[in-house]
């Protein structure tokens, strides 16, 4: 099984602004550390030449990362262990404050490859039931050998919320 994460933030200005210069300037460099960082499986690319292409949306100012690792260990390095982190430490400066959830982790198998719906999917039902199996966080963790794999894709219905 390999780790699945999407953070998704909103962003206090447009990129152009000033004011989101460092983070617009970190871009392809955090990522490019991304990709070279042991255990990095894959991220979700919308442009191979301009790191920005996943800001700009029709429905506002938002920063998306979308990636694959292959266990909870490299990514927590990658946040935590590398030039990332002077970075996620500044995030206050570039985006707004949450009250709900932006960020999720769910596992998935080798090789699979979700896609963004899937991932704004499991974000949502974050945000709606809290941790689970289906979609959790480095805080409220679930192993996958604490995971039968019927219930990987487990959705509650109605009735259970």
């Amino acid at each position: 099984m390999h780790l699945a994460q999407l953070n998704v933030a909103r962003m206090v200005a447009p990129l152009d602004d000033p004011v989101m210069a460092d983070f617009k300037n970190a871009l392809g460099p955090i990522n490019e550390l991304a990709e070279s960082t042991p255990g990095f499986v894959w991220r979700l690319k919308g442009s191979e030449d301009d790191p920005t292409a996943l800001v700009d949306h029709d429905y506002g100012d938002f920063a998306v990362t979308y990636s694959i690792w292959e266990s909870r260990q490299a990514l927590w390095d990658f946040i935590y262990r590398t030039s990332h982190l002077p970075y996620l430490r500044r995030r206050r400066e570039w985006f707004h404050h949450n009250t709900v959830p932006s960020a999720v982790l769910w596992w998935v198998e080798e090789g699979e490859i979700p896609s963004l719906k899937d991932g704004l999917e499991r974000l949502e039902h974050l945000r709606e039931h809290g941790p689970t199996p289906h979609a959790f966080t480095f805080k409220d963790f679930y192993e996958t050998t604490t995971i039968p794999r019927h219930i990987s894709s487990w959705v509650p219905s109605p009735q259970t919320t």
